[in-house]
């Protein structure tokens, strides 16, 4: 891993920008260097790290003391696309201009993306749990579909907030039922472009005894900002 930005921000947050091999990420850390838990955090369906709804909600949880990763995994963010992603892309926006069904597109772009995305996500855990001032417990928040691949397959993740606002491939849904560790469920109530049934079944399928449903009226991008508040009361249950 090689540090290649740092600046400290006005809320005692020092933010760095890294990289590791081809993978891309920032790191958000207390100015103090005792060791806090870590917190990785992703956007939907290839989303950038540099979203500004993310970078805010690093920077809140860093102020709850907690260290807070992101990376552009393969396909997402500043990464390269593939010609099949690209394609897959623009036959998501024809189709959903013209009112089609979408299903069957967002299996064939999401489910490579969640493929090619874990391995990325394992590799930035073991260099950023060899860094100093991180230790303890890892959570997960955000990007549903690589959060259930990394709870089901990674045994350092203790706990994990999922959004269910993105497409989650049929391979993770079955995935979900082997996911035993606690979980807060985000779930937009009018999510116009993610069915809520659809949502309330992958609820139903997690296996973990441990699992919380918070569900609120508004769209896609409506999520209350209390709810930040309440997952880092969830984190602060099982990571510290």
């Amino acid at each position: 891993m090689r540090f290649i930005s740092e600046q400290r921000l006005d809320d005692a947050v020092v933010e760095r920008d890294f990289t590791l091999g081809e993978i891309p990420g920032t790191l958000w850390t207390p100015e103090s260097i005792t060791p806090v838990p870590l917190i990785l955090m992703a956007h939907n369906n290839g989303l950038s790290r540099r979203e500004p709804r993310l970078a805010a909600r690093a920077r809140h949880a860093v102020a709850q003391g907690y260290a807070v990763a992101s990376i552009d995994a393969a396909g997402c963010g500043e990464r390269p696309r593939t010609a099949a992603e690209e394609q897959a892309r623009a036959e998501l926006r024809r189709a959903m201009r013209a009112g089609e069904p979408v299903d069957d597109i967002f299996e064939s772009l999401v489910g490579p993306l969640v493929e090619k995305a874990a391995p990325d996500w394992r590799t930035a855990l073991d260099a950023l749990l060899a860094l100093p001032g991180i230790g303890g417990a890892v959570g997960y928040s955000g990007w549903a579909a690589v959060g259930i691949r990394l709870a089901a397959t990674e045994p350092r993740i203790a706990a994990t907030v999922l959004f269910a606002g993105g497409y989650v491939p049929r391979a993770q849904r079955e995935e979900a039922r082997t996911v035993t560790v606690p979980l807060l469920l985000l779930l937009q109530w009018d999510d116009e472009g993610n069915p809520r049934q659809r949502a309330l079944d992958l609820f139903d399928a997690f296996g973990t005894e441990e699992k919380t449903l918070h569900a609120n009226v508004g769209g896609h991008t409506g999520t209350p900002w209390f709810e930040t508040e309440d997952g880092y009361r969830f984190f602060d249950r099982h990571l510290k």
